[in-house]
């Protein structure tokens, strides 16, 4: 495209936020223009990020929320903030004819009952439940590409979707009894004071968390029912995992009948074969989580089990890019009419 987009981001001083910013000093398309937080108003983004010293957007002003002034001056907007502070944001731009992408869960739960029993809060703007996006783009991106609002999936959800998608859609494993073994860096726990992500606490430890009914649970049961074309219901569990950012999600299903890696692999590959940024390691390699650390890859690895007639998948993800950021700015990118990858590093942050 021939002019820059103009983009604002809601909440710049969550970790989210921080991702946000460190991804669009890559961008050649799109420009951050305003960023705010009310508790940051008036610093700039070097003094409260001071990697981005001697950088064009160092010197940007933090101003305070306002859908108005945002409005004026942006094409898109992020919204990294919390469940139930995303709505009204999101439908005063949409009125202002700003196209939105939100990394909360205010539009991610297709039915308004159930957002409510899981989040325990009135969702005040329930018309656009219909016309939000699910902004997985391996599954959606007709639809992504012609939205104004996008619902940016939530971090475990991306990791199990993406690794149960292929499978659920061959009908190649039973839909009920599924496991989702999942483990999360302390990055995913967010950046508010908290005693149980302190150092102390993380280190040299590792703890199950949100059993079990953590809130990701209906989104993913939401978009698997969705592929297999039947309502399903999974066992999710979710665990701490003592470094700063990754999710490994060990996946547990039962095969329809007797299946050859050979023959699993070569469907998953197939199923991805198109959707570059889903890479479905060689049989016998497992993916780590440093290798799609500070990416928007997602890495897949099968196991089969012929004993106990299981297919187990292993699914890796950044939490923070592919889970978040990375991922928000894949999904604004195809919004504005960019390439899905631009701005966004393809090589991991090693070691």
């Amino acid at each position: 495209m021939s002019h820059i987009i103009k983009a604002g981001l809601v909440g710049v001083t969550g970790y989210t936020g921080m991702e946000l910013a460190r991804l669009m000093t890559h961008h050649s398309s799109m420009e951050l223009v305003r960023v705010t937080s009310r508790s940051e108003a008036g610093k700039t983004l070097a003094e409260i990020y001071p990697f981005l010293n001697r950088l064009p957007l160092g010197d940007l002003v933090i101003t305070q929320p306002d859908p108005a002034d945002l409005a004026s001056v942006c094409d898109v907007v992020f919204l990294a903030v919390p469940h139930k502070t995303a709505m009204e944001i999101a439908s005063a731009l949409l009125e202002e004819g700003v196209k939105v992408v939100d990394l909360s869960a205010d539009f991610r739960i297709n039915d308004k009952a159930t957002y409510e029993q899981w989040y325990d809060v009135e969702h005040t703007k329930p018309e656009l439940l219909t016309e939000a996006v699910y902004g997985l783009p391996e599954l959606y991106l007709d639809q992504i590409m012609g939205a104004r609002l996008i619902a940016n999936p939530g971090c475990y959800p991306t990791s199990s979707i993406l690794g149960l998608a292929p499978a659920l859609e061959a009908k190649i494993i039973e839909t009920d009894n599924i496991v989702i073994d999942a483990k999360s860096g302390a990055s995913g726990a967010g950046r508010g004071k908290n005693v149980g992500t302190l150092f102390c606490e993380v280190a040299d430890n590792f703890r199950a968390y949100g059993l079990p009914a953590h809130r990701h649970t209906p989104e993913i049961e939401q978009e698997i029912s969705k592929i297999a074309g039947t309502d399903m219901t999974v066992s999710f569990n979710t665990h701490l995992l003592p470094i700063n950012r990754g999710i490994l999600s060990t996946i547990y299903t039962k095969l329809t009948s007797e299946k050859s890696l050979e023959e699993v692999h070569a469907l998953y590959t197939e199923f991805y074969a198109d959707k570059p940024l889903v890479r479905v390691l060689p049989m016998g390699q497992l993916p780590e989580t440093r290798f799609v650390r500070g990416t928007v890859f997602c890495d897949l690895g099968l196991v089969i089990d012929p004993r106990t007639g299981r297919l187990v998948i292993i699914s890796a993800i950044d939490n923070l890019c592919r889970g978040a950021s990375g991922q928000a700015l894949m999904n604004a990118n195809l919004i504005c009419g960019l390439d899905i990858d631009e701005g966004l590093p393809m090589a991991p942050m090693m070691p």
